[in-house]
């Protein structure tokens, strides 16, 4: 299990111990597993990282979607992220073809994660990020299959308390709305041509 990464003298700053316990006792979606990962070691004094899988299909054979999400912490603060702590997010997603070449994906997959800030009422400054689209081909001897489509965004931005529990629900959001998960409380319809008891 990965540990926060601590300063030379072992001390953990106050802000930063609670936003760590904010993201490890925050109540998350069932589709979506989380576990801490090596943080990135250089990028800030403090930080702390969790990994994400996301099953919509329980008997799928790999996750619809995966992500990072890296605590990073300055006492100092940090004039370009307009405060102490930032988060920063990556995910990646399957796509169904007609996703893939659909103009309005990008736009749409950004509102995605601007409206589950907004709902779970996580405040925020400093937002920006990309989103990339990718049709990828194999050939020869490459296992898996044949195409594939992918969305991949990358973001970032400054918590506005040290209660990080809004952002991580947020981003849990974000990663089942890119795999394709119902929201919370609604059940996939069976297919109908799986068998009924």
């Amino acid at each position: 299990m990965s540990s926060p990464q601590m300063s030379s003298d072992g001390g953990v700053p106050e802000e930063f111990r609670t936003a760590v316990a904010s993201l490890n006792s925050a109540i998350i979606r069932p589709e979506v597993t989380l576990e801490p990962i090596r943080a990135p070691q250089r990028l800030a004094p403090y930080s702390y990282a969790l990994g994400a899988e996301v099953f919509v299909d329980p008997d799928a054979e790999a996750p619809e979607a995966t992500g990072r999400l890296v605590l990073l912490h300055d006492p100092e603060g940090h004039e370009a992220w307009d405060g102490s702590l930032r988060l920063v997010s990556y995910l990646s997603a399957s796509i169904e073809p007609e996703m893939a070449t659909d103009p309005a994906l990008s736009d749409a997959s950004w509102t995605w994660l601007t409206d589950a800030l907004e709902q779970a009422g996580a405040e925020y400054t400093a937002l920006g990020g990309t989103v990339t689209k990718t049709a990828s081909q194999r050939y020869g001897d490459l296992s898996g299959p044949e195409a594939t489509n992918d969305l991949e965004m990358r973001a970032s931005w400054t918590a506005r308390t040290a209660d990080l529990s809004g952002h991580l629900s947020a981003w849990v959001d974000l990663l089942a709305s890119a795999a394709g998960a119902p929201p919370p409380g609604v059940s996939l319809i069976a297919r109908r041509d799986q068998p009924t008891a």
